[in-house]
């Protein structure tokens, strides 16, 4: 059983490093920290973090050590002081990148005896340690299970995806591309509505229902896409179409940009051009699945 008393060690004092520090701390945890720049360690000094002179010390020093650095080119100059401290360690990185990188960095730390795990941070430098968090992990079950405790007391939401590191990455990715779809229908949405003189704050209401019916919408249309078969069960691409024209229309009469309906438009326009304008708006994934 691993116990609150796990030492760990962290690389990178960031925001965001600076903030899985902290929180280690709060919890108990023997903490270890090392940066480049050593006065951004003063302040969990302080807290009663101890700070490594060098990379290799702090690695020695963690059974759990967390990488958080500005990108993986950074994580790449990092290795060689640390290659043979590496065996029995926990090595998760929390640094940004693709799903190809992290890859690359969980076979590295493997072949060099670490188990290794990802994780992509959901969350501001200010939620981490509380219940607004999320952090995506991949990689090494068996680390993620050994743990678990101890990684949950960075945020309230820690999940292990799977064993393939570059998981946590493809998931975040997903993950803020819906976010963005959803923050520009809304900020659309609010253009239009401003130029008849309505208020933002007006339109929040119906935004929020808006959303609550299409999030119902989506277990029948990924049982679609899962089977690959697409019945209209409520309105064909064709129709949705027919709505997306009259939204265009609507935003350039108003004088709004209309490139997102437009985007949209030409997404739908492609789908019934290659005979799928009687499916349902669920086949629109097979075009996102070509180049």
């Amino acid at each position: 059983m691993v116990t609150s008393e796990t030492p760990v060690a962290i690389i990178g004092l960031g925001l965001m490093g600076h903030a899985l520090a902290g929180a280690f701390l709060r919890a108990g945890h023997p903490t270890t920290v090392w940066n480049r720049t050593a006065a951004k360690a003063d302040r969990l000094v302080a807290q009663g973090a101890k700070r490594a002179d060098s990379v290799r010390d702090a690695v020695v020093a963690g059974e759990l050590v967390v990488v958080c650095v500005t990108d993986h080119d950074v994580v790449r100059g990092l290795r060689e002081p640390i290659a043979d401290v590496l065996d029995g360690k926990v090595l998760v990185d929390m640094t940004t990148g693709t799903s190809e990188e992290l890859r690359e960095a969980g076979e590295w730390a493997a072949s060099r005896g670490a188990s290794a795990l990802t994780g992509q941070i959901m969350a501001m430098p200010q939620d981490i340690g509380t219940a607004e968090a999320l952090i995506l992990h991949s990689g090494s079950r068996r680390a993620f299970e050994r743990h678990e405790a101890t990684l949950r007391g960075l945020a309230g939401a820690s999940v292990h995806l799977g064993e393939d590191h570059g998981l946590s990455a493809l998931y975040a990715g997903a993950g803020v591309s819906l976010m963005w779809s959803v923050l520009n229908g809304f900020l659309h949405g609010t253009a239009m509505l401003g130029a008849a003189g309505v208020d933002a704050s007006v339109f929040v209401p119906f935004a929020r229902q808006n959303l609550t019916i299409a999030a119902g919408w989506l277990a029948g249309y990924a049982e679609q896409v899962d089977r690959r078969a697409y019945p209209a069960l409520d309105a064909t691409i064709e129709s949705h179409a027919g709505a997306m024209a009259l939204v265009v229309h609507e935003s350039e009469a108003l004088g709004v940009d209309a490139e997102m309906p437009k985007s949209a438009k030409a997404l739908a326009d492609r789908a019934i051009a290659e005979g799928r304008g009687g499916e349902s708006y669920a086949a629109l994934v097979e075009l996102f699945r070509k180049p």
